[in-house]
């Protein structure tokens, strides 16, 4: 078959005009921005058989067999009312308008992208086809369309193509297919000119008071269910609605507190494999007993009335461990696919593992530090957990037999690969994020009896160098590490092995605490290597589907798996036990869905007890940032403020940092505080300075202490203290608290304060609690910055 033909259904040949192969020939430089989309707004998809009609979509596009096997009926009906003559000049046509429903850019082309328009019954034209079209077969017109304006345009060329033409000339059929811009990479996950992947959220659940572990049963029902750090489990059906009463409810036996970033709590929770038979869950949790801290692994058992209730009588006590400080409480269980219970504790808190001779991570005979592995099966009568005959070191002498790994810091969420669907390469596997000290973050894959080096090594660098050089150390190095100028606190995520986004399969998705990067790493199998590549937020268009958003609030706490293997994240605007600005976000890649009807799943039935609370979203796409209409001469005004009149400011809505928050780097220029007085400074004065930001309202902080300016480091920083700052300037609201020298880096300038925390009553930074004046563990790439307003944000209204 010669180049530019196809042989259509019947046998019967058919001629294809140039312009609908030109994608594989012709190369356009026209600007267009990519955004792939179906006519049921959702991305296209790789059909999981091949196509027999639209055949030139067969790898990538809009339609199944299904779809394809109606656009061929149809194709039939049309083309049996004509004559051989009429069949000749008009078959050709008729196939590819069809087949434009199975296009990846079918909304564009239909114009079903924009709710407010009617849905084409053409798709658009470009002019030159369009003009071909309406000189070779206008008498098809009736047979493919009932819109009573293009059938009274149908004898009127000018009239017909200017109504089938687009507002957007790139996407117009045939040209798009020639159009390099939104045919190159297309079906893959799209990058920035950085590498970042741009994905998109959906919101799951909202109103959460620091949402730290999602888990699911696993027995048929896909609810999910969301761990408070108070102690509170909330049960959540398919459809997302909640139920009103909790699942669990232990917090009069939580240990924990309101003040921000307070490790202690309710840490974790996670299913028996066998949940499903024996209603059997496990948590872990902060608990005081007489003046000691411990952490408290405990058994429950679901009630025998209520799938949806906890037995609150149930509780046995597995195993409980002192905790010598507050912090590095670890906090995470899960089952292995060996159906062992696995434990992960911190280090005992303080800094640098100071227990002991060589800390408690390094030493064997104690429990902090490690990863345990124990056997609940079977316990109903006996000890509450056996030691698996294959642990490790249960033959070493002082050795806990229930370590199965150690030298571990503060791992902080771990979780088991599924193993790709088809192959099941990579089954098993548990991988962890390990939080660092000084220096660095990193992610570890655990395997049975291995040193993961703290407080040797942090990272791949030593922290206790005689210890580090110590030839018996021999410890497993990480999967990936990042320094303190990526983040600060690493949050273990998930290998995604779902259905409904082939391209994320393989990926391991996780985050940081303190920055609120996304960051994903996928196996080189030739190699071993970790590649790395940060996860943005998409911008533009792509997020542009109905419920798909892309910004989320930047303290990541976890992230979980549902029943379906689907991945999501918990993060919340201000990380205290008590408040409630938790989110749940699903993960989406927009460019491409896995085919219809290939996840459906049906849900056993749930039988409810309590009243049920419909999920309500809050969060909405943010639109792409406008062009500034107006600018005016910022040294003019520098110069005589009275000299030039200022644009009309607009409090910003409450801007949320997605993965990067953009860094502003040059010369420092001092911006004016709002009062643009000169004032007689006094201790804990503060000014906002900005490089691109005149109106005042935001910047970074710099403060006034005995005599000179400096910045203040974003350890810590919160709502709270931005308030402070806000307020002493003359703002009502403080409607961000930025990070990572958003606002550019003070160079040249002192560090002043850091890890301030306030509560958002004080008259100024100095008066909340900080590390002392000129008291610092950090650098400018730290500044924190804030962004105030008149007007309540929507979130606070």
């Amino acid at each position: 078959m010669r180049p530019g033909s196809v042989k259509p259904p019947g046998g019967l040949g058919l001629r294809i005009r140039p312009q609908a192969v030109l994608w594989l020939l012709v190369v356009s430089a026209a600007p267009a921005t990519l955004h792939p989309q179906c006519l049921d707004f959702k991305p296209p998809f790789r059909p999981n058989r091949d196509l027999e009609f639209c055949v030139m979509y067969r790898e990538f596009g809009c339609c199944d067999q299904q779809k394809d096997q109606e656009l061929m009926a149809r194709y039939y009906r049309i083309m049996e009312n004509l004559d051989l003559g009429g069949y000749e000049s008009c078959a050709g046509f008729v196939m590819e308008l069809l087949c434009q429903e199975c296009s990846p850019y079918a909304a564009h082309l239909f114009d079903a992208e924009d709710p407010s328009t009617p849905l084409r019954t053409i798709p658009g034209l470009c002019p030159d086809y369009c003009s071909q079209f309406w000189n070779e077969c206008r008498s098809i017109i009736p047979s493919l369309s009932n819109d009573q304006r293009l059938l009274h345009a149908k004898d009127n060329q000018n009239r017909l193509c200017k109504l089938l033409e687009l507002d957007d000339a790139d996407y117009c059929y045939p040209h798009l297919l020639s159009n390099q811009k939104l045919t190159q990479n297309l079906g893959r996950v799209q990058r920035d000119s950085d590498g970042c992947l741009q994905l998109c959220l959906e919101e799951v659940a909202n109103g959460l008071r620091n949402p730290l572990a999602m888990v699911h049963a696993n027995d048929g029902t896909h609810r999910f269910f969301v761990a408070e750090q108070v102690g509170l489990v909330w049960a959540y059906l398919p459809d997302r609605s909640r139920l009103e009463k909790p699942f669990l409810n232990i917090t009069k036996a939580v240990l924990t507190s309101s003040w921000e970033g307070d490790e202690r709590g309710f840490l974790g929770i996670t299913f028996h494999p066998k949940y499903k038979y024996n209603g059997k869950l496990y948590v872990y949790y902060s608990v005081e007993v007489g003046f000691d801290e411990r952490i408290r692994i405990s058994e429950f058992r679901v009630s025998a009335n209520d799938m949806n209730l906890v037995d609150h009588t149930s509780e046995r006590v597995i195993l409980e461990i002192d905790e010598p400080a507050s912090n590095h409480n670890g906090g995470m269980l899960l089952f292995g696919d060996d159906g062992y219970l696995y434990v992960f504790t911190g280090d005992g808190g303080m800094a640098g593992d100071p227990f002991g001779m060589f800390g408690n991570a390094q030493n064997k005979s104690a429990l902090l530090g490690k990863v345990l592995r124990i056997d609940v099966e079977n316990n109903e009568r006996g000890p509450l957990y056996r030691i698996p005959p294959d642990n490790p070191f249960i033959l070493e002498h002082d050795a806990r037999p229930e370590v199965y790994a150690y030298g571990v810091r503060n791992m902080w969420r771990c979780s088991v690969d599924r193993g790709d669907p088809q192959t099941k390469e990579g089954k098993s596997r548990i991988f962890c994020g390990d939080v660092g000290q000084n220096k660095y973050e990193e992610v570890d894959i655990i395997e049975k009896g291995r040193n993961y080096g703290w407080r040797a090594k942090e990272g791949f660098s030593c922290y206790d160098k005689k210890l580090c050089t110590n030839s018996s150390l021999n410890d497993v190095l990480p999967i990936y590490a990042y320094p303190h100028k990526v983040g600060k606190s690493v949050t273990g995520g998930y290998v995604y092995r779902g259905c409904e986004h082939p391209n994320l399969n393989g990926l391991y998705i996780f985050g940081d605490f303190m920055t609120g990067r996304l960051m994903s790493l996928k196996e080189d199998k030739n190699s071993g290597q970790w590649k790395y590549n940060e996860v943005c937020m998409g911008v533009g268009l792509t997020c542009a589907f109905p419920g798909l958003i892309n910004s989320y609030y930047p303290y990541i706490i976890s992230f979980a798996e549902d029943e379906s293997g689907e991945l999501y994240f918990m993060s919340t605007e201000t990380p205290s036990a008590t408040s409630p600005s938790g989110v749940v976000y699903k993960v989406v890649d927009p460019s491409r869905r896995a085919p219809p009807r290939q996840c459906h799943y049906d849900p056993l039935p749930v039988r409810v007890k309590s009243s049920l609370l419909p999920f309500v979203p809050k969060e909405t796409l943010v639109p792409p940032e406008p062009e500034p209409t107006k600018s005016y001469d910022w040294l003019l005004e520098l110069l005589d403020p009275s000299s030039v009149r200022r644009p009309a400011m607009s409090t910003p809505a409450p801007i949320r940092p997605t993965t990067r928050p953009p860094r502003r780097k040059g010369r420092r220029r001092h911006g004016k505080t709002r009062s643009g007085g000169r004032s007689e400074l006094h201790n804990g004065a503060v000014r906002l300075v900005s490089q691109e930001f005149l109106q005042g309202d935001r910047g970074r902080v710099e403060i006034y202490v005995d005599g000179e300016w400096g910045t203040v480091c974003d350890d810590l920083w919160s709502k709270q203290n931005a308030k402070v700052v806000c307020r002493q300037l003359g703002f009502q609201h403080a409607l961000k608290a930025a990070r990572n020298s958003e606002f550019g880096e003070g160079r040249g300038l002192p560090i002043l304060l850091d890890d301030v925390q306030c509560n958002g009553t004080e008259s100024n930074l100095l008066d909340c609690t900080h590390a002392g004046v000129e008291k610092h563990n950090c650098a400018h790439y730290e500044d924190a910055g804030v962004i105030c307003g008149n007007t309540k944000p929507a979130a606070e209204e």
